[in-house]
C-alpha cells in the first residue's frame, strides 16, 4: 500500500531528475479528496477539449505537447504532502496548479499557493461556503479563483496562463472561444426561426 512518505518521496525524485520540461506536466490538478473530483472533473473536461493529455507516468509522456497530472491532497490529514507537493512544482516543470477544496475550511489552494510562490495557483471553492476561505488571501500573498464549482473556467484559466508562452495553447483557445460563440449564435437563431413553441419541441425531441 502506497504512503504519504512514498509519494512524498515520489515528487521529490521527480524534482530531481531533472526533466526536459517538454516531458513534464504543465498543469497539477489538485484537491483535497476525491469526493470533490465531479466538481473537479470541469477542469478535465476543458483541458481535454484544448487537447492537454493526462500524463500518469512522470517518466513516459504521452505523445501530446501538453499535459496535466492529479493528485489528492488534504492540507489537514496530509500537510506534509501538500508542502513537498508546493516546493517541487518549479522543479518538476509544472507552470500552473489547479487546486479544488470544499469545506468551510478549505485551505488547500490558499496554502499551495503561498508554498509554490511564485508559480500560480488557482483555486476552486467546491461549495459555496468554500468561497470566503479561498479568496480570503492577505495582501502579497496572492491566488486567484473562480466561482464555487467552475473548475471549467479554472482550467480555461490555467490555459491562458500557458498561452502567454506557447502560441499553439492560445491558437486551441481562439478556436474553443470560436466554437463556444458559434453554439450561441446556432441556439439564438433556433429560437427566433423555430419561435419558442418549436424550439421546446425540438429539445423535448
Amino acid at each position: 500500500m502506497t504512503t504519504v512518505q512514498d509519494l512524498i518521496d515520489r515528487l521529490e525524485a521527480e524534482a530531481a531528475a531533472d526533466a526536459d520540461p517538454e516531458t513534464t506536466p504543465d498543469v497539477g490538478i489538485i484537491m483535497g479528496s476525491d469526493s470533490d473530483l465531479p466538481v473537479m472533473e470541469g477542469a478535465y473536461d476543458a483541458l481535454d477539449e484544448l487537447g492537454f493529455a493526462e500524463q500518469t507516468d512522470f517518466d513516459d509522456a504521452p505523445d501530446a505537447r501538453f499535459t496535466y497530472e492529479s493528485y489528492v491532497i488534504s492540507a489537514h490529514r496530509t500537510p506534509e504532502l501538500m508542502y513537498a507537493y508546493g516546493e517541487t512544482a518549479a522543479a518538476r516543470g509544472i507552470d500552473v496548479v489547479i487546486a479544488g477544496a470544499g469545506g468551510k475550511s478549505a485551505d488547500l489552494p490558499n496554502m499551495t499557493a503561498s508554498i509554490a510562490y511564485p508559480i500560480p495557483v488557482i483555486g476552486v471553492p467546491v461549495q459555496e461556503k468554500s468561497v470566503d476561505s479561498v479568496i480570503g488571501m492577505p495582501t502579497g500573498a496572492p491566488i486567484v479563483a473562480v466561482d464555487a464549482g467552475k473548475s471549467y473556467n479554472a482550467a480555461l484559466s490555467a490555459a491562458q496562463v500557458l498561452a502567454r508562452e506557447h502560441d499553439a495553447v492560445e491558437a486551441r483557445l481562439v478556436d474553443l472561444h470560436d466554437e463556444q460563440k458559434a453554439g450561441v449564435a446556432g441556439v439564438s437563431t433556433d429560437l427566433h426561426d423555430l419561435g419558442i413553441d418549436g424550439f421546446r419541441e425540438r429539445d423535448e425531441s
